[in-house]
């Protein structure tokens, strides 16, 4: 069996080339897991354009208006750190289909793999650290919406962001809906400098090393688990903890995140938890190489259930 992978050819598309956001890195990953046997027509998934009617479960409307028909204004654009053209709206408005898609999908066959999201920085009302949507809380908030069609109505989604930088915006915005539980293991002294609060945050050291943060991440990991053992799993596999990551100042090689990987989806699988995995950060100017580093997880996820 093929595990499921979720991408859209829009999700890569013409960007500025010094930008420090490797736009590139979705096309480049599907094409390396492609080149890897993974990734084929068959199991490979493509979602459409959001609409309206989701984003608004989790967004506001007007923020979405403004952002969809270039009315933002300068501090706005600034915050948000990307340049604003059609084909990032086009691009905005599919891949938070694209982290719902995969979460049904691995409600019903146990795993599923979105080749992009994560953008943990959006909130409600406004768009931050390259992040314009929350794809994390727009998907927990439409499957919870409908809770009896999807067996949730009595657990809880837990999204264990494990990206370098704290989910912010999935804290704040998921702040009031109890059967969603935010955990976030992130570098302290990093971006966002104000902290919000998630049901969980586990502050690292800067320059921490790999079995260190191993351990800290199999006890949080147990501990969820034991405590309140949800009904889907959202993994937020950011890869800018990579030690040469340049936004990253943590200390952990490419090792370390494969076991990381691996301990988190072999936990959910022998424990029976449906997981769904979105890449999160990951900077490099090797974008082929960071492409590789984010399909990390796709690889684990393919030896454990395929």
């Amino acid at each position: 069996m093929s595990i499921a992978l979720v991408t859209h050819p829009e999700y890569s598309f013409a960007f500025p080339g010094k930008h420090r956001f490797p736009m590139e890195k979705f096309r480049l990953l599907h094409q390396y897991l492609k080149e890897a046997g993974i990734a084929c027509s068959a199991n490979t998934f493509r979602p459409g354009r959001a609409k309206l009617e989701l984003l608004s479960q989790a967004h506001c409307p007007e923020y979405l208006a403004r952002f969809i028909h270039n009315r933002m204004d300068k501090q706005e654009t600034r915050r948000l750190g990307l340049p604003w053209s059609p084909a990032l709206v086009k691009r905005t408005l599919i891949s938070p289909n694209g982290t719902f898609l995969a979460a049904n999908l691995a409600l019903e066959h146990g795993v599923a793999c979105h080749l992009a999201g994560g953008t943990h920085h959006a909130h409600f009302d406004y768009g931050s650290g390259f992040c314009v949507l929350n794809d994390l809380a727009i998907t927990a908030k439409a499957l919870l919406r409908h809770a009896d069609l999807k067996g949730l109505e009595n657990q809880s989604i837990i999204i264990f962001d494990c990206d370098v930088h704290q989910g912010d915006g999935t804290a704040t915005m998921l702040a009031n809906e109890t059967r969603a539980f935010t955990c976030s293991l992130h570098c302290e002294k990093n971006f966002p400098a104000r902290k919000a609060q998630s049901d969980l945050d586990i502050n690292l050291p800067r320059n921490m090393g790999d079995q260190a943060y191993l351990d800290v991440l199999e006890r949080t990991l147990k501990q969820l688990l034991d405590e309140r053992p949800p009904t889907l799993f959202i993994y937020d596999a950011g890869v800018d903890i990579y030690h040469h990551d340049p936004l990253g100042l943590l200390n952990i090689s490419l090792e370390g995140i494969r076991a990381r990987d691996h301990m988190v989806l072999k936990t959910c699988r022998d424990r029976g938890i449906p997981i769904v995995t979105v890449i999160g950060g990951g900077y490099d100017d090797d974008r082929v190489a960071l492409a590789k580093r984010h399909a990390i997880v796709v690889e684990e996820a393919h030896r454990l259930f395929a």
